[in-house]
């Protein structure tokens, strides 16, 4: 009788838990500034140089570039869409499949998704934006999440430190700047500080 091997309960191989930054951003971006296209693209390259893996709304515009600009960067995209299928997504919503390695297809509309995009997220980032990005920045908020603002890229970027400041609850969890990079950077350090809490 041939005997056979039983796998280990546990590997002895460690693996590093990659963060999940969220790109949030309007899907329609005429009334971004001119430049917000690109550095949504630029965040999204250096999110995946950073070896984290980017998370969007699996829509078109803001997070799209950022998505693309991943992948150009042989970095992780997941997208999760109001859809609850496929088909549903590119009939029904009319949303792209393309640069994402996975699409998780929520079936809970805009709403729904919005929520379970910022909660599988270790941070959010904010570029330009409509009503459906401040709904994802607010989720993020009262979950304290820490939420990076592109400023200068128009829509709700703009209009979020007025708005807080309007809120009285504060802005501990939320870091503002004009430069991607740098904005990236402040966002890592704050997931890294929240895993070590």
């Amino acid at each position: 009788m041939a005997q056979t091997k039983s796998l280990p309960r546990h590997s002895h191989s460690k693996s590093v838990l990659k963060y999940k930054i969220c790109v949030s951003g309007a899907a329609a971006t005429g009334h971004c500034s001119p430049d917000a296209n690109e550095k949504a693209e630029l965040l999204g390259r250096l999110i995946a140089e950073h070896g984290m893996v980017l998370v969007t709304g699996a829509t078109t515009g803001i997070p799209y570039w950022a998505a693309k600009g991943a992948k150009e960067a042989d970095g992780t995209v997941i997208g999760f869409s109001p859809a609850s299928s496929k088909a549903a997504h590119l009939r029904t919503y009319h949303l792209p499949t393309d640069y994402h390695d996975v699409i998780v297809y929520t079936g809970f509309d805009y709403a729904g998704r919005n929520l379970l995009l910022t909660r599988s997220s270790d941070a959010i980032i904010t570029i330009c934006g409509r009503m459906g990005t401040l709904n994802e920045f607010t989720v993020g908020y009262e979950d304290k999440k820490p939420l990076g603002v592109l400023l200068k890229t128009g829509g709700m970027a703009d209009m979020l430190s007025g708005i807080i400041d309007k809120s009285y609850r504060g802005s501990s969890n939320v870091i503002f700047d004009e430069n991607p990079a740098r904005l990236l950077d402040k966002i890592i350090k704050m997931v890294q500080e929240d895993y070590k809490e």
